[in-house]
This record gives structure tokens, C-alpha cells and sequence, in this order.
């Protein structure tokens, strides 16, 4: 693992040639033990768990998949977070989107980002995306194990939940659009009465001296109105199947996932990478709110659902270049702030969906990012 000498921390803001897109990777916290996981799944359980007891299924299945240059990693360690900025940094990627939890008060994975935070370093963008879903034992294949309910006891909660937002809002890190705190919401859906939610924590945002929020829901095909909802914007995400009456996005996934096949003994489902890119980016202006692209490297959820689990075969480096200038091109008409397009994911290694280099391929698929980024 590449360690940091003191100082090395502080990456340098540069005003070199503009990039064609704002790339934000989201970025999973879970790579570090915690009193939960150890009760539920066994002492010392984390994502690489499932990562190193990963199986081939079929012939010319690619697991486990094993990282490289920075290995099986802890998120406990400052000089793993830094590695990870200056390498994201290098080759294009703006800032991370960490993933936040929040169950009525209770926080979980927040080591990682809380150190991120208090310490300043590393010196690198970041914004949060609230994971405002369910607990369940779907990383070891028990989806119906409740492990924590998402739960939304009322203002109060709400109010508490700003203040802890707000100290990652005034940090200098923190990713913005048009000068307000970018935030993402992984389900809108199931956010009661989202609308009224979210005017208030702008309100509280405003009254705070912040000139408003920036609020972005994954749109994963279920949900046809971002207004309706309160948000200002939308990524998509239509690698998931929803039910949906709009004809647009569910022509998108009628074609995409029209192709999958299913292998003998039940599975996974397979799908050409290179068949799938050809609708992971819709026509974005066919909603109504501003839409960011949202690109996947690759993806193989098998360590997590074996069997059950979804593969996108056979990506290449050369594969996500297309399908990362699609993406692309499909923002470059706006002002430079709002070219924004998302990258799923950074370090996802058990959803086989990072960009982190691995013993296959190095670093070609941060290389193609650069590429296409400038």
C-alpha cells in the first residue's frame, strides 16, 4: 500500500485545463470492522469478506477479484484514505460521494468519513449521498433478515439529522453546485412527504447562511417527477428493473434487460457489458429537473448474491471509455458546474463495480478515465 508522508495529504487544487465533466465516484465506507457487522456476520467481517470467498459460477467468470495497488485495505487507516484521494485525484475523478447512514439518530460506517472530516485530510472533494434504505442480510445472501429499520420519526429527527449535515456542509471540501451543498438521496421514494422534508432542511440551510441545497435523488426507474419529490436534480440508475408507467424509461429497460440470459442451475443472470452500455445513459432530456449521467466500470454482485447475483460480462477498459464519453457528451452542453456525471462506484469491490485497480487490469480503467476527462 502507498503511504503518505506527513503532508502529503494536502492534494493541490489546480487551475490547469478545464475537464469536460465533474466525475463524483461514490464511494463505500464499509472496509473496516465495526460492533455490528462483527455480531451479525462473525469477528472482523467486512466487504472483503465476501470479496475473497467469491466463486466462479461459469466458465470465464472472473472472481474472486483480487486489488492491487492498494490491497486488502483498512478505512481505519488515514494513509488508505489518502492513497485513495491522490490516485482518484491523478487521473480525473473531482471528489468522492461518501455514503452516509442515518436510522433515527443511530449512525453506522461513519468512522471513515468522521475522521475525513475532523481531521481536513485528505484535502480532496467530497460530498455525502444518504443510503436512506433498510438494513438486511442481503450482503450474505438473506435478504429477509432485518438487521436495521430506515425510519423516519418526524422533525425533531429531521432537525438533528441537518445539524450533523450541516458540519460536513461548511467544510471547504464540500462539493457544491452554484454555491449551494450538493446532497444525494439513494431512495426519494420512501422518504415520507420527501417535499416538505427537504424545503425544510433548505430552510434550515438558509438560515444558516448556506444559500440553499443542491438535493439529487437516484432515480432507479421508480419514480417519474423529481418536483413532485423536492429535488433539484436527478442521477439515473436504470441498471435497476422497477416497475414504472413511463414509457420512456421503461422502453430503456425493456431493451436493456431483454437481452439477459440465464445460465443452468439457476443462475446469475448475465448480460453483455458491451450490449448494456448501450442504455445505461438515457436521453436525459426527457425529464423534468436537470439529469446527471451515472456510469458503471463494470459490475458482478455475485460475492454478495451469488447465485441470485447479476453479471455484466466481459468489460474491457476500452469498453467504459465509450460508454464514459457517451456519458460525456450527453452534459457537455451545460456550464461547466453542472457537467456533472456520476461514476458507480469507486471501491464497490463485492458488486465486482470500482474503479480501484485490481490484478487484471492495473490501472487501465483509471487510465480510460483520464482519457476521456482531460
Amino acid at each position: 500500500m502507498h503511504n503518505a508522508a506527513p503532508g502529503q495529504g494536502d492534494l493541490p487544487h489546480c487551475s490547469g485545463p478545464e475537464k469536460t465533466a465533474r466525475i463524483i465516484a461514490f464511494y463505500l465506507p464499509q472496509f473496516h470492522p465495526t460492533p455490528e457487522n462483527d455480531l451479525w456476520w462473525g469477528k472482523g467481517f467486512t466487504e472483503w469478506t465476501n470479496v475473497a470467498s467469491a466463486k466462479a459460477l461459469f466458465k470465464g467468470h472472473e472472481q474472486p477479484r483480487v486489488p492491487a495497488d492498494l490491497g486488502f485495505y483498512d478505512l481505519r487507516l488515514p494513509e488508505t484514505r489518502v492513497a485513495q484521494a491522490e490516485m482518484a485525484a491523478s487521473f480525473g475523478v473531482e471528489g468522492f460521494c461518501y455514503w452516509h447512514y442515518w436510522f433515527g439518530g443511530r449512525r453506522m460506517l461513519e468512522r471513515p468519513f468522521n475522521e475525513v472530516l475532523h481531521s481536513g485530510q485528505p484535502d480532496f472533494p467530497f460530498c455525502l449521498g444518504w443510503a436512506n434504505h433498510s438494513w438486511s442480510g442481503i450482503w450474505k445472501d438473506e435478504p429477509h433478515r432485518l438487521l436495521i429499520d430506515q425510519t423516519y420519526p418526524g422533525e425533531e429527527d429531521d432537525r438533528a439529522h441537518f445539524e450533523y449535515l450541516l458540519k460536513a456542509f461548511a467544510d471547504h471540501r464540500y462539493i457544491r453546485v452554484d454555491g449551494k451543498p450538493m446532497l444525494v438521496i439513494f431512495k426519494p421514494t420512501d422518504v415520507p412527504e420527501a417535499k416538505r422534508r427537504f424545503d425544510f432542511w433548505r430552510g434550515l440551510a438558509l438560515k444558516a447562511g448556506l444559500p440553499g441545497l443542491h438535493i439529487v435523488g437516484i432515480n432507479m426507474l421508480d419514480f417519474e417527477s423529481a418536483t413532485e419529490l423536492g429535488l433539484d436534480a436527478v442521477t439515473m440508475s436504470t441498471l435497476a428493473v422497477t416497475n414504472t408507467s413511463n414509457a420512456v424509461v421503461n422502453e430503456v429497460s425493456r431493451i436493456a434487460w431483454g437481452i439477459r440470459r440465464r445460465l443452468p442451475l439457476g443462475g446469475p443472470r448475465v448480460v453483455e457489458y458491451r450490449e448494456a452500455i448501450k442504455h445505461l445513459v438515457p436521453d436525459l432530456n426527457q425529464l423534468d429537473c436537470e439529469a446527471y449521467p451515472c456510469v458503471f466500470p463494470n459490475w458482478d454482485n455475485t460475492p454478495r448474491k451469488g447465485r441470485k447475483g447479476l453479471v455484466l460480462a466481459n468489460s474491457t477498459p476500452q469498453l467504459f471509455e465509450q460508454h464514459l464519453r457517451d456519458a460525456v457528451q450527453a452534459v457537455a452542453g451545460r456550464e461547466e458546474e453542472h457537467r456533472i456525471v456520476f461514476l458507480k462506484s469507486w471501491n464497490e469491490w463485492a458488486e465486482g463495480n470500482y474503479l480501484e485497480p485490481d490484478t487484471k487490469w492495473g490501472l487501465q480503467y483509471l487510465e480510460a478515465l483520464k482519457r476521456v476527462v482531460g
